[in-house]
């Protein structure tokens, strides 16, 4: 065909398809109006449209007609372009964005169909901005195919738009923008249709090209980098799920490329009064931190840059009103993850984690991601302590939650515990506790009890390691006033548990020193006191804590039990002596004797050990005494209350053996104490009565021995005890008087009684009526002081009767009656003439003391002047001369064992008394005397002269009265 044969073939073809065209847009332009039509329809519809404008623009003739349709054409394009805007706003719907692409598809198809061959720049800027905003959009949808194709014509223009001419420069920003915004859109492409080489290129000769960088607007700057920076985000987001292999490293570094691409093309731009901007930059520097980050194992100088970059990111956002936001705090927790891994000092460390804390909002989920956090710094552990410390107070400081100081102070205490340097960790945990209390913080019951759990805790812990000041440590921790919820029962056990771990370490100044902060009311307490008490060997003290724990409300057995063994272990046998006579106590006052075989358990205990405790030289005689006198007693009573006494007999058994055997010792080795020496003796007997009432087994006599020495010793204790009492004082009240009497009395009864029964062994009978013959003693002694005569003369004659009363009995009577000044003469008269009998019965007596008796009797008798009287005198005369005639000359040495005196005494009454005889004309009396005077000369000095002589005045006598 001839030139101008295909010249008119392109206009029909021309012409053809310009009435195709038309004919679409006739029916496209209502639907679009009123939307009735179908989207996937008006996509076909449009499509076409742009095929057919396509091939208009290839097989366009250039004549005046031509010209014509093209600018009608143009202004179609123009038309659908301007659709798609509105399109694009009234719907997001990814259907509507189909219509979008096919609208502006077909809107460029036809402007291009309209263009010129030869454009003038602004045609050229106008159709490359249109084919980019149009491959941009195909390519979004993912229509890549028509992307690339439109890209391509878009590549074209972007040629003959570098190679137009432009003098005057003009329009050299409008061509940099234009030739960015086609080269950003070939990158966005390449990148989607997985051509990374392309999209790379693309990427370099937008970002490589500083001259056309420069001419962009801040917008378009932004749309870059924003693009720029996607595609290192996808980069980066695909090797987050493994970062280990060598290819997801790759990506890494490539991630990294484009965000630094980003960074440069909003990096000179000033961000402070743009917003937006500031924001991207922000993003971009994120972003570059975390592919650092993510690359740091291949390069580790790249922690360095992630970490520059977030100090960068950081700085611009520290200032803001949203510095707080949880997007914020993920890059200080960033930053925080890349100085840890790059390990850094603790300084650096805990800035970060202060920077954490300062700017998060309090909730229980950001506080258990710093407590997760802190929990990973193990080798860190000053450092932790620093952050918990830190977030503590900020927690004070801005009113958190009380829950969340409960936490924080629960994981200080766990963490502390771990801490190797023990000094340290106390204090660390005083500093905080002392600040709690600065702002007069207390915690709840239910968190304190945590604490103090965990307190005790780790002191047991080093308590049982025998770390002994560690745990004391501990456990004084939990005394702090942050803990006063619990009362001051806890803070009492806090105390007590301390003072036990310095009690373990022998350091018993400080164990007293604590366990005194405790009140003292408290028996646990006392318990403790006492153990440090005897370690250090303070007995007075220890003994003082057992009296105080018996009386202390929350007492128990146990600890006296305990107390008993550890006295017992130690060989502290006064402190032993109290621990038992507590727990005897607790026994009686608590239990009501509610066992009266442990009572007497008991008892045999502490009596045996006073006893041993006697023994020793330099023992404390007045405490322990007493002592043993009161637990006899109380043997005594138990014994008399029980109800079941078979049980209890081989205790009353060795009990009154005991006490009858301390008493015979103490009658050797004790000096001015007869009265507890009695009431020993008197609780031996009174235990041997029970003994012998229930003894299973009738025992043999000697038994009965026992029971009248122990009666008759202790009536022989109280007598002794009461003269004693009474040379001191000079005066006795009567009633002591009256109850001495009443128990020599009982005493003497019951000697009389066992006698009577005959349960004696006959070789112990003449012992114990010697037993009686004292009693009688002390009885006329007693009753004298009564002024009981009645008693004296009954006692006197009971004497007379029995035959075995030896004349020291009757010596005794006749000496306490004689120097009684208030003794009746009839009683004392009776006492010598008792006694006067007894010596002349016997055979065996004191030649002095009878001269002395004989002289006192007859002076009483002469003194009454009856006849009767007188006949006694006369001959109790005879009987001194039947005794002189005996022992008259026996000696004593040089001297007479008769007394001279007494002899002239006798001498002259029995002269003087013949003389009153005769002038009382009773001559045979008077005979009978001057008889006896004239034997009595016998026995004088000069005896014969004085017979002589008392013969001749006789004589001369008689002879003046006539006899009868």
């Amino acid at each position: 065909m001839s030139p101008a044969g295909r010249k008119k073939s392109r206009a029909q073809n021309a012409q053809e398809l310009y009435d195709d065209i038309k004919e679409l847009l006739i029916r496209i332009k209502p639907k679009l109006k009123d939307g009735t039509a179908k989207e996937g329809t008006i996509t076909q519809d449009l499509h076409k449209i742009a095929s057919l404008a396509q091939a208009f623009a290839e097989q366009r003739p250039k004549s005046n007609k031509s010209c014509q349709l093209a600018d009608f054409l143009d202004q179609e394009g123009v038309s659908l372009w301007n659709a798609s805007g509105v399109v694009r706003q009234g719907s997001a719907a990814h259907d509507s964005r189909a219509v979008v692409a096919a609208l502006r598809l077909a809107g460029f198809r036809l402007m291009e169909a309209g263009l010129e061959p030869k454009s003038d720049i602004e045609a050229l800027l106008h159709i490359l901005q249109i084919a980019s905003k149009t491959g941009a959009t195909l390519s979004e949808i993912g229509n890549n195919h028509s992307a690339s194709s439109v890209l391509g014509c878009a590549a074209k223009y972007e040629e003959a738009l570098r190679t137009i001419d432009d003098p005057s420069g003009t329009n050299h920003q409008a061509k940099a923008c234009v030739t960015a915004v086609y080269l950003s859109t070939r990158m966005e492409a390449a990148w989607r249709e997985g051509n990374e080489g392309l999209a790379a290129f693309m990427a370099d000769k937008i970002t490589e090209n500083d001259g056309r960088l420069v001419l962009l607007s801040n917008r378009d700057r932004e749309m870059l980098a924003t693009k720029l920076l996607d595609i290192g985000k996808s980069l980066l987001r695909s090797c987050y799920e493994d970062s280990k292999s060598a290819v997801e490293a790759s990506k890494v570094h490539e991630a990294i490329r484009w965000m630094q691409k980003a960074f440069s093309v909003i990096e000179p731009l000033d961000c402070a009064t743009n917003i937006e901007l500031a924001e991207l930059k922000r993003s971009v520097l994120r972003s570059l931190a975390r592919g650092y980050f993510l690359s740091s194992s291949q390069d580790p100088e790249n922690l360095i840059r992630a970490e520059t970059a977030l100090e960068e990111v950081i700085a611009t956002i520290d200032s803001s009103v949203d510095h707080v936001s949880s997007e914020y705090q993920q890059l200080r927790w960033m930053k925080l993850a890349v100085i840890k891994r790059r390990k850094a000092g603790d300084t650096v460390l805990l800035q970060a984690l202060q920077a954490i804390i300062d700017n998060m909002t309090y909730s229980e989920s950001n506080l258990t991601d710093v407590l997760q956090e802190l929990r990973t710094f193990s080798q860190y552990h000053q450092l932790v302590t620093r952050a918990i410390q830190y977030c503590l107070h900020r927690a004070l400081q801005c009113s958190w939650t009380l829950e969340a100081v409960e936490r924080l102070l629960i994981f200080l205490i766990f963490h502390c515990s771990k801490d190797e340097k023990h000094d340290r960790a106390m204090e660390d945990l005083h500093a905080s506790l002392k600040e709690l209390s600065g702002v007069e913080f207390e915690l709840l019951k239910a968190p304190a009890t945590a604490c103090i759990t965990l307190l005790w805790q780790y002191g047991d812990r080093h308590y049982h390691a025998g770390r002994w000041k560690e745990a004391a440590d501990w456990f004084c921790c939990g005394t702090h006033s942050v803990f006063a919820s619990l009362g001051p029962v806890t803070s009492s056990k806090c105390f007590r548990k301390a003072a036990l771990a310095h009690l373990k370490r022998k350091d018993y100044a400080q164990a007293g020193s604590i366990i005194r902060r405790c009140p003292d009311g408290d028996a646990t307490t006392q318990y403790v006191t006492f153990l440090i008490a005897v370690h250090q060997g303070l007995e007075d003290e220890a003994i003082k804590s057992i009296c105080n724990m018996v009386h202390a409300v929350d007492f128990d057995r146990k600890m006296i039990l305990l107390a008993c063994r550890l006295a017992h272990d130690l060989d502290m046998k006064d402190l032993l002596l109290n621990v038992l006579k507590a727990l005897l106590d607790t026994l009686n006052t608590r239990e009501k004797v509610g066992s009266i075989t442990e009572a007497m358990t008991l008892i045999r205990c502490i009596i045996r050990l006073i006893i041993k405790l006697l023994a020793d030289p330099v023992a404390d005689l007045d405490r322990l005494a007493g002592a043993l006198v009161h637990y006899l007693k109380i043997a005594v009573t138990v014994a008399e209350s029980s109800e079941t006494p078979a049980m209890i007999v081989r205790d009353i058994s060795w009990l009154w053996r005991s006490a009858y055997n301390c008493a015979i010792q103490a009658c050797s080795d004790w000096e001015d104490r007869e009265g507890q020496i009695s009431d020993i003796f008197d609780a031996a007997r009174l235990l041997l009565e029970f003994y012998i009432l229930h003894a299973p087994v009738e025992g043999d006599n000697t038994i009965y021995v026992y029971l009248v020495n122990a009666s008759f010793a202790s009536a022989s204790g109280r007598v002794m005890s009461f003269r004693r009492l009474l040379s001191q004082t000079g005066t006795v009240e009567p009633e002591k008087h009256r109850e001495l009497f009443n128990e020599i009395n009982q005493s003497l009864q019951r000697i009389v009684k066992v006698l009577r029964e005959d349960k004696l062994p006959q070789e112990d009978v003449p012992r114990l009526e010697s037993s009686l013959q004292i009693l009688r003693i002390f009885i006329v002694e007693s009753a004298s002081r009564l002024s009981d005569w009645g008693t004296v003369l009954a006692t006197i004659e009971d004497a007379s009767r029995c035959d075995r009363d030896s004349l020291e009995t009757y010596e005794a009577f006749a000496d306490t009656l004689w120097e009684d000044k208030n003794c009746p003469v009839h009683v004392l008269f009776a006492a010598l003439e008792a006694t006067l009998h007894a010596c002349l019965a016997r055979g065996h007596f004191s030649l002095e003391k009878f001269s002395r008796w004989l002289r006192a009797m007859c002076t009483i008798l002469l003194t009454r002047a009856t006849g009767s009287d007188r006949s006694k005198a006369i001959g109790y005369v005879d009987r001194a001369i039947a005794v002189l005639e005996e022992h008259g000359e026996a000696r004593d040495g040089g001297d007479l064992l008769y007394p001279l005196d007494e002899r002239q005494w006798l001498l002259s009454t029995a002269y003087n008394t013949g003389l009153e005889c005769l002038h009382a004309s009773m001559v045979d009396e008077a005979k009978r005397w001057f008889e006896c005077s004239t034997v009595l000369c016998r026995f004088v000095p000069d005896g014969k002269q004085r017979a002589d002589k008392i013969s001749a005045t006789y004589s001369d006598i008689l002879a003046r009265y006539p006899t009868r």
